[in-house]
């Protein structure tokens, strides 16, 4: 068992820092208060590696580990989730799906792009009617012998309206359930394709959230990925990767809000000595600090398991479960320290504990962790 980073997985941690405190930092606030999607950081982003960090590099991906993932998502979410959600879609959902899943004319016409953040992609499963509850797909995709004729509609997307990939999970067969399933490559362009209105959020409010309508939308075979009726298998293995980029965002909230806490906890005095010093504040600081490294330990196990192609169904969950919730003990606790001035924008924790609370929802819910480990735990 071995504690210690390498020296590439350390690398990767410090330009993600200096990525986060140099061009996210700077306009974090007011992105956030005019729900400015973060299109030229984004983009730097996709320039330094960050977009496709595990695809191959044949693919034109960084060939990375996913404890370096793990360890750059969670510096670039200390500063801004926004960013950092649009990050793991990419990475978690889209790239990999295309690149464990996807056809080698897929990989070469989608995946090399993607990976180098020239495009966005989005990741298409939940619906007005199906949010945890993935096999009740409304959206169909009629089999009409060349080609998919898509409709229905796609609620909360991220990179909704920036993306120019989708991944669009639609019910062909109804009578096969969950095995009637398909995944299809969408195209922006597509005839057919329209994008709804934009979310107005409680946080993550820099993310670009849409609803997605498709009428009548032609979706060439080709686009499949998989086999026929493999939608929904491909959906929940792809999830399965991105609790560990959400339990990593997570975990960046939290320590992000705690390093915050800490540096204003040692420059504010009151009583004559810094607050710091007082142990009601001391002992929240502790709490802290041992939540966050439980859950940092949670996510790197998962990310190992992943790289060393072991089961991590059971990790990822239990470290999504437990980061999301200490995400938002941990940015609560940050307003308290702070007081009066936790509650206002300029100091970065009302915004952070605004944004922790959909680390508890999206990518799969608490309670569909919890179903996920029982199951497991129960075998």
């Amino acid at each position: 068992m071995d504690f210690q980073l390498t020296e590439e997985q350390l690398a990767v941690q410090a330009a993600a820092r200096d990525f986060a405190q140099n061009d996210l930092l700077p306009g974090v606030i007011e992105r956030d208060t005019h729900e400015k999607f973060p299109a030229e950081q984004i983009k730097k982003m996709g320039e330094l590696g960050f977009m496709g960090m595990m695809v191959d590099p044949k693919y034109n991906g960084g060939g990375m580990d996913t404890v370096s993932y793990v360890l750059a998502m969670e510096e670039i979410s200390k500063v801004d989730s926004s960013a950092s959600v649009a990050m793991s879609v990419n990475n978690s959902l889209v790239c990999w799906g295309l690149e464990k899943y996807g056809t080698e004319e897929q990989k070469e016409k989608y995946l090399k792009r993607l990976a180098t953040g020239e495009i966005l992609g989005a990741f298409c499963l939940s619906e007005p009617e199906a949010g945890s509850d993935a096999t009740s797909q409304r959206t169909t995709a009629e089999d009409k012998g060349d080609y998919y004729l898509v409709n229905g509609t796609k609620n909360w997307i991220t990179n909704g309206n920036s993306a120019s990939v989708y991944l669009v999970i639609a019910q062909t067969d109804k009578e096969k359930g969950h095995k009637g399933i398909n995944a299809l490559i969408v195209e922006r362009e597509t005839e057919g394709f329209v994008v709804g209105k934009k979310e107005e959020k409680l946080g993550i409010r820099g993310s670009d959230t849409h609803s997605l309508m498709f009428q009548d939308m032609k979706v060439p075979k080709e686009n499949r990925i998989g086999e026929d009726g493999f939608g929904f298998n491909f959906a929940m293995s792809t999830l399965n990767g991105g609790r560990i980029g959400i339990a990593a965002q997570a975990l960046g909230i939290a320590s992000g809000a705690y390093e915050l806490a800490l540096k204003y906890s040692k420059e504010r005095k009151a009583f004559g000595k810094e607050i710091s010093q007082h142990q009601a504040i001391a002992f929240k600081l502790a709490d802290m600090a041992t939540q966050i490294e439980t859950a940092r330990l949670l996510c790197l196990k998962a990310a190992w398991l992943k790289d060393q192609k072991q089961d991590f169904s059971q990790a990822s969950a239990m470290a999504k479960l437990y980061a999301s919730q200490v995400a938002m003990d941990t940015t609560v606790e940050a307003v308290q320290v702070h007081g009066g001035y936790g509650f206002v924008k300029e100091y970065h924790v009302e915004r952070l504990m605004r944004d922790a609370k959909i680390t508890q929802i999206y990518e799969g819910t608490s309670e569909i962790q919890k179903i996920v480990i029982s199951r497991n735990i129960l075998k």
